[in-house]
């Protein structure tokens, strides 16, 4: 039997993550039925869960890669970065369906919770660590606590995007994320 390369093995999973995202986006978690996620990956059950153990795991993984790509940009660029991403290509994001999907379990999923835990705090170090380097370079404001900010901004990234899955439109959210940043900054008199 011949061996199967691992760049091989990496495209399969990337195929699979990526029509899975799709179908978890269109259908949620409990929609995306197993039938579904063949269609949408355009592999059989079999393929699917020798990659992945089963359908919560397969979800576990999409999410970990969305907060992992996330946390990066973070780092680099800021949350409001990441707003402004999300607003400029909408449909660039089919990960928004994921995050709620998210956001619903870890409310209703007790062992689901507690397995999102750890992914949820590698974002935000990500976001206070960028906080606490902006706060340093004097470009942000320094009478409110980092940690206070991160839930700041995650609030209102998480009101962005159920206001988006919601198709309530664009108009005036980029002047809002001017009003996001403008109270980050440190006023200049």
């Amino acid at each position: 039997m011949p061996r199967v390369s691992q760049d091989h093995i990496d495209a399969r999973r990337r195929q699979i993550l990526s029509g899975a995202r799709g179908c978890f986006a269109e259908y949620g978690f409990e929609g995306a039925t197993v039938r579904r996620l063949e269609e949408a990956t355009g592999m059989s059950r079999g393929a699917i869960f020798h990659h992945f153990d089963d359908k919560d795991a397969l979800f576990l993984a999409l999410a970990d890669d969305d907060a992992a790509a996330m946390a990066a940009t973070v780092a680099e660029q800021g949350l409001v970065q990441v707003m402004r991403e999300i607003l400029a290509d909408p449909l660039e994001f089919s990960w928004l369906g994921t995050r709620l999907e998210i956001a619903r379990r870890i409310r209703t999923d007790p062992e689901f919770r507690e397995r999102w835990t750890d992914r949820q705090a590698e974002v935000d170090a990500a976001i206070v660590a960028r906080l606490r380097e902006q706060k340093a370079s004097g470009r942000m404001r320094t009478d409110i606590p980092a940690d206070v900010l991160r839930v700041y901004l995650d609030i209102v990234l998480d009101g962005l995007i159920t206001h988006l899955a919601t198709g309530r439109g664009t108009d005036h959210v980029a002047e809002m994320l001017d009003l996001v940043e403008a109270s980050l900054r440190v006023t200049r008199d």
